[in-house]
């Protein structure tokens, strides 16, 4: 995974923070037999007092790691939205809490049998928790596969097959989640997102782009439709000059007579657009002003109808 840091050594405050860090370990691994020493002797109600102790001690280690790890691979990461990076902080998170967990069931002795039970135990329990844990398993495979891949990165508008399409928001052990319309989000597993067939429209690019198809009737002037969706993409306040021409500069992109549909003449043109701009707030505009610009212009966007004879 390709990760670039900012700075390769560690600043006085970064030094200051694991410093704390590890004097608080170190105090921590120094005072645990000793506060021991007073509740053993009582028996059930002891063993209860050392899983709670056990458990606030790492709370509180993983919160500390968790703020330790937040400013060294958060805070020194140019790209923060690279999905490497969300996949890898997401992995390590369940890393340490697994582990906090496993010391805490190893270390208590009112839990010690049941992590002996789980951690030395037969074939059988092992074979079905493996069985149990197939659907997640799978999820994380897929999931590292997609962050070493990298069809997307976190902010891309992507489009999937079934035609579900929004904003890359955050991909997790388990999942994908896209940010459809205002709030409303998608989430898919990363086994069904990796074989899916996905159209990302902000592929290595720092602008975003969405691709329309116009039907015009048989018999239309095409050329004159033509103009007209050009200079009605060259209105929208929203839609900007995205792509490069042969000189290199930037032109709005061009409109195509792409095919001959059953009923209808279809154009074409893609829309290139800020990604501060909701894409739903660009299609709407688009669409309103075609719908204008046909009518005062006499282009007819053709539909079917039926004919009834009455006998």
């Amino acid at each position: 995974m390709n990760l670039i840091l900012t700075n390769a050594q560690p600043t006085p405050e970064e030094r200051e923070i694991v410093d704390k860090a590890m004097g608080i370990l170190d105090n921590i691994a120094q005072n645990i037999t000793s506060i021991g020493s007073w509740y053993k002797g009582l028996g059930v109600m002891g063993r209860i007092i050392e899983l709670v102790i056990f458990a606030v001690i790492a709370t509180l280690v993983v919160l500390l790691l968790f703020r330790v790890m937040n400013h060294f691979i958060t805070k020194r990461i140019k790209n923060k939205k690279d999905i490497q990076l969300r996949f890898l902080e997401n992995i390590i998170r369940v890393g340490i809490i697994v582990v906090a967990v496993i010391w805490v069931l190893m270390s208590s002795e009112a839990t010690s049998s049941i992590g002996k039970v789980l951690f030395q135990g037969t074939a059988i329990i092992g074979a079905v928790i493996g069985l149990a844990a197939q659907p997640i398993i799978a999820d994380l495979f897929c999931g590292l596969m997609i962050s070493i891949g990298k069809p997307f990165e976190i902010g891309d508008r992507i489009e999937l097959d079934n035609g579900v399409a929004g904003i890359v928001m955050d991909i997790t052990m388990r999942h994908v989640v896209l940010r459809k319309i205002d709030t409303i989000d998608y989430v898919i597993p990363n086994s069904k997102l990796n074989g899916m067939a996905i159209t990302n429209m902000s592929h290595k690019t720092t602008i975003r782009s969405v691709y329309f198809q116009f039907p015009i009737a048989f018999g239309s002037d095409v050329n004159k439709a033509m103009g007209v969706i050009k200079k009605v993409v060259t209105d929208c306040p929203y839609a900007i000059e995205g792509k490069p021409n042969k000189e290199g500069k930037m032109e709005y992109g061009p409109v195509y007579f792409i095919s001959y549909a059953d009923s209808a003449l279809m154009m074409a043109t893609t829309v290139y657009y800020e990604p501060t701009v909701a894409t739903e707030v660009l299609k709407s505009d688009i669409n309103m002003r075609i719908n204008t610009a046909f009518a005062e212009n006499g282009i007819e966007i053709p539909f079917n109808y039926v004919n009834v004879v009455v006998k």
